[in-house]
């Protein structure tokens, strides 16, 4: 379960939505009034969906596999790379770069030139390069260790997508859609609940709900490669009867 409160949600603002009229009609079920012209999210519906997000997501840890958080928006970078730093996982708070995860193969390659580039730059770049040259070396090696620095060590394409705003990051939920990766992501009211796997309702613009939201997804993911699952072997038909 979900260690976050309603109170903790109402407190952080996750209850604010958008203006009436940017609403999302998909997003009904998930409502709880308007008012002043701004819808309010049932935050009991927060809640249980957070929790239900969380299960899945420690579920998934705790078989192996990887979490990619994104979140490219100013109020989500700082909180995105925290969290996917503090659980160990990976992340994209830059500028989302179009086949990121369809194409991944080439993603790779850019990031093994990066690799080179760092390597060349511990040993102070070749001597025969002249003070432009390596000038140009460096601002390149500079700009991809910004894009690349949450994927740097990223293997394969991930099995979890975490999203905070999956309107403003669509470009990375409509890979992961191609991909059948499952999404989890905060859903605002202005928002399609349906465009992803587990819809956290609430406020995609308030810093203190985004980390909430974002803190317990990677608490999940701390519990979970704590306790492992450990493979069991079934039990024989001789070792029943003894």
């Amino acid at each position: 379960m979900s260690n976050v409160t309603f109170e903790q949600l109402w407190k952080s603002g996750a209850h604010f939505g958008h203006l009436t009229r940017k609403w999302n009609p998909k997003m009904k079920g998930y409502i709880f009034m308007q008012k002043s012209g701004i819808h309010i999210i049932d935050l009991n519906k927060t809640a249980e969906c957070l929790d239900v997000a969380t299960r899945f997501i420690r579920e998934t840890v705790r078989k192996g596999g990887d979490v990619l958080f994104v979140g490219t928006k100013k109020q989500a970078k700082d909180i995105i790379q925290k969290e996917a730093d503090r659980c160990g996982m990976f992340y994209v708070v830059e500028r989302w770069l179009g086949g990121t995860m369809t194409n991944f193969s080439t993603i790779k390659k850019s990031i093994r030139h990066l690799l080179k580039l760092e390597k060349d730059k511990s040993s102070g770049y070749d001597e025969n390069l002249t003070k432009k040259e390596k000038l140009s070396l460096e601002r390149e090696r500079i700009k991809l260790a910004d894009l690349h620095r949450g994927i740097k060590d990223m293997r394969k394409i991930p099995d979890v997508l975490v999203v905070v705003d999956i309107l403003h990051d669509d470009i990375a939920v409509k890979e992961a859609k191609r991909l059948d990766i499952p999404v989890v992501a905060i859903i605002d009211t202005n928002a399609d609940p349906t465009e992803v796997d587990y819809p956290i309702p609430a406020n995609d613009d308030s810093i203190q709900a985004i980390q909430l939201i974002i803190g317990e997804l990677a608490n999940a993911i701390l519990e979970a490669k704590s306790s492992k699952l450990v493979e069991v072997p079934s039990p024989t038909a001789n070792s029943a009867i003894n």
